[in-house]
Formats: structure tokens, C-alpha cells, sequence
């Protein structure tokens, strides 16, 4: 009986094992130092490309903080090399919850199953069977490769790409462009077209910490400075503010071209009405048509009939690009006078434009695999790596390309429960990045 794996080229034979033992090296990020693996990660990717000839270095920003860089070079010295990075890190997960273990790497119903198949262990599993397939055959790419494997993307890099970009900034300063997650996937519009959203835009994060101080004092007497009251009305005019819609550069090409591949007008007074058509993917990029902030934490007071002299709570605020003074200018408004903010996580927006060659080499390579495929910009509602790269002057998109399945919720799986990867959208990504770098 034939193999399995006849007539795959060596990078789909071994991108599902790659990725299942990735999965199950548990690399959970609790944004304390608490979480068990990722420095067990960096050393798998490492002797992975050891065996290939890769020299990687593992740069290590706190004990069990560990990042893996290396360098392949190129045909050509004097072009710019092409950054590919991605995380090694994961949010974690309750085994309670899932229908396989999160970290056990499960194949089952023609998926990898496991906290991060999706985010982004898949990505970094069709990296490694990629570059390991190109060196073992002796193929060298148009240009420098630099290679990055991360750790602490899900707490906000400090540990990782910040650690990097500010401890050891020579060792991307002369890449221009980038890619790495959350772009590249497919999303159904008919038997014969699928759209595959290249991110090419992220909004900025701004994690904050509001203090109200009043006139502390017992709880039974008249208080008009009551901290708690001040703090909390500030609070619900923040949840229940609307922000209006407002189309970056980014998010309006994108509607165009959904709007065009499905034969309807584009109506700017309804923009939402479009969104609505997207099914699954419609609260990640409804998230996109305007600024955002949501109350997450409250804390004030210690005991029932003690009136506390501060009150505090925490917000996650998503900013679009280019807006970031009037988005804080609305914020102040809405908090009031009597309320303080500060950061606690505070990135910047990105975006970039979607031409030039690295995007003409993402769209050859998606048709030579799908000739449905049609790649369109898009913007992402959280936060990568690239808001620390971009920082070096380097150009960033999101290009982990999958062809899906359009009943999968893959939107949903991030951070979500019974994260999973098909198959064949792995040995899919594998064939369509192997042809990127010959066109890159």
C-alpha cells in the first residue's frame, strides 16, 4: 500500500509532526514568568535548524524568556533581507474545556488540535518545514533570510521582540520588510473565489489604569467625594460610549474588494450592513471600523462601611491608525477631570501599503495553489510582534497562508477553545511559502 505521505515534497510530509510536538511543548504566557516552556520551545526550534545547517542563537531576556534568531544567507548580499518571525508563546488553556487535550497535539477529524494550532504554532511548524525541506535540498533564497522565533507575544513582547529590537537591534536593522501571523487564511465567498486577507494594519493598544481619589470616611455619612461613585460613573460613560465609524486607508480598500467580489455596491453611509455579510469574521473586522474601549477591571474599597480614598480600574483601549491624539482627546473627555489615567501596556498602530513586490510575490503564490484566490489588506483589531519591528523601519504583514474550510469558525479559534488546524491547510501553507521565497 502507497504511504501516506507519496508525492508530498518533504516540508508537507513533516509540517503535521512539527507542529504537534511544537503544541506539545505547554509554552502558556500568565505575563508572570510563571509559564513553563518557552525556553523547552526555543531550544526544539533551535536543534531543528541545527540539523540543517542553520546556526540559530537563543537570546534569553529573563530565565525561561528565551527567543531563537538565525540567519540564512541569500543569492543576492545586497538586497535588504526578509524578516519571518513568529511566537512561541501561547495564552493558556483549561483541559476541562477542550474536546482533546490543549497540549497534547491531537489529530483528529483532519485537524492538529492544541492550544496554539491556530496561535501560531501552525506558522512556526510551516516555517521549520519549509526552510528545513530548502537546506536539506541546497536551494538559497533570492535574499538573507532572518529567522525569529519568539517568546511573549501574548503579554506584549517585552520579553521578546522588544527584548530584541532594544537589546539587539543590528540583528534586524538591515531587513525591510516582514512577515509573520494572523494574515494569509481564506475566507469563502462562493465554490470559486475565496479571499485571502493579507494584514497589513493593526490598531493600537492602549491597556490603562484609571484613579479617582475623593474624601475618605465611614460609610454611614453623607459623602459628595466619594472616589467609588466618581470612579464608577467615569466607567459607564466609557462602556457605553460608541465611537463613530471611521474607514482608514486599510479597512475602506478592504470593503471595496469584499464588496466587489460578492457584485454589490459599496455604501459608506452602511458600512456595517457589508461587515454583516462576513459571518464568522465579522466581529474581527467590525472591531476595525472604529476606535474601541472596554472596562475590564474594578477595584476600590476593603470593607462594607468604608468609604476608601481611591478607586481604580482598568481598560482595554484600541486605537485606529493614524488617530491616536483624537482617541485619547475623546478618552479624557469621557473619564472627566476628577479621573487619572496611565499606561500599563501602551503599542502603537501600524499600517502599511499593499503593493510592491513582497505583495505581488504573496498573490502569485496564493493563485499557483488556489487559481481562486484573490489576496486583499485587511486590518487587525489586536496586536502583534510587528508593532516592535516596525519600530526598525521595517515594513510588516501578516502572511500565514491557509486555504480553509468555510464552515470553520477560524476567527473564533483564536485564544478560543478547541483551537485546531486542518491538515491540509498546513501542507497548503507549506506549498504557498516555498514559492513566496523563490518570488520574494
Amino acid at each position: 500500500m502507497a504511504g501516506a505521505n507519496e508525492g508530498m515534497s518533504a516540508g508537507e510530509a513533516e509540517v503535521v509532526d512539527l507542529c504537534r510536538e511544537l503544541i506539545a511543548i505547554d509554552t502558556s504566557n500568565y505575563g508572570d514568568h510563571s509559564g513553563p516552556g518557552e525556553r523547552a520551545a526555543a531550544e526544539y526550534v533551535a536543534e531543528k535548524l541545527d540539523e540543517v545547517g542553520v546556526e540559530p542563537t537563543i537570546y534569553e531576556s529573563h530565565p525561561g524568556r528565551a527567543s531563537v534568531v538565525a540567519r540564512i544567507p541569500g543569492a543576492d548580499p545586497g538586497r535588504a533581507p526578509l524578516l519571518i518571525h513568529g511566537h512561541l508563546d501561547v495564552v493558556p488553556a483549561d483541559a476541562a474545556d477542550w474536546t482533546h487535550h490543549p497540549f497534547a497535539g491531537e489529530v483528529a477529524d483532519d485537524c492538529v488540535w492544541g492550544r496554539g494550532a491556530v496561535d501560531m504554532k501552525d506558522m512556526d511548524a510551516m516555517v521549520l518545514a519549509v526552510l528545513r525541506q530548502r537546506m536539506r535540498e541546497g536551494r538559497t533564497p533570492p535574499r538573507d533570510i532572518v529567522l525569529a522565533f519568539l517568546a511573549d507575544e501574548e503579554a506584549g513582547g517585552t520579553w521578546g521582540a522588544q527584548f530584541l529590537v532594544d537589546k539587539h537591534p543590528e540583528l534586524f536593522a538591515d531587513c525591510s520588510e516582514a512577515i509573520s501571523e494572523v494574515g494569509g487564511f481564506s475566507f469563502t465567498v462562493n465554490d470559486d473565489r475565496r479571499l485571502y486577507l493579507i494584514e497589513t494594519a493593526e490598531k493600537g493598544i492602549a491597556w490603562m489604569r484609571l484613579t479617582a481619589r475623593g474624601t475618605a470616611g465611614h460609610g454611614s455619612m453623607v459623602n459628595r467625594d466619594n472616589a467609588v461613585t466618581e470612579l464608577a460613573d467615569a466607567i459607564a460613560r466609557l462602556g457605553r460610549h460608541e465611537f463613530p465609524v471611521r474607514l482608514t486607508t486599510t479597512v475602506r480598500t478592504f470593503l471595496e474588494e469584499v464588496c466587489d467580489a460578492y457584485g454589490i455596491p459599496f455604501e459608506e453611509d452602511d458600512v456595517e450592513a457589508t461587515v454583516a455579510r462576513l459571518g464568522p469574521i465579522a466581529s474581527m473586522i467590525g472591531a476595525t471600523l472604529r476606535h474601541t474601549v472596554n472596562p475590564t477591571v474594578l477595584d476600590g474599597g476593603y470593607k462594607a462601611n468604608v468609604i476608601p480614598g481611591t478607586a481604580s480600574a482598568q481598560v482595554d483601549g484600541r486605537f485606529l491608525p493614524g488617530m491616536e491624539e483624537e482617541y485619547f482627546a475623546e478618552i479624557d473627555r469621557l473619564i472627566g477631570p476628577k479621573v487619572t489615567r496611565e499606561f500599563i501596556h501602551h503599542l502603537p498602530s501600524v499600517e502599511t501599503e499593499f503593493e510592491g513586490g513582497l505583495v505581488s510575490a504573496m498573490s502569485e503564490s496564493l493563485l499557483a495553489e488556489d487559481p481562486g484566490a484573490r489576496a486583499v489588506p485587511y486590518c487587525l483589531s489586536g496586536g502583534t510582534d510587528a508593532k516592535s519591528f516596525q519600530r526598525l523601519g521595517i515594513r510588516n504583514y501578516g502572511f500565514a497562508p491557509l486555504k480553509l474550510p468555510p464552515e470553520l469558525n477560524f476567527s473564533g479559534m483564536f485564544h478560543g477553545v478547541d483551537e485546531r488546524v486542518p491538515v491540509d491547510g498546513l501542507r497548503f501553507g507549506v506549498r504557498v511559502l516555498d514559492r513566496f521565497i523563490d518570488l520574494s
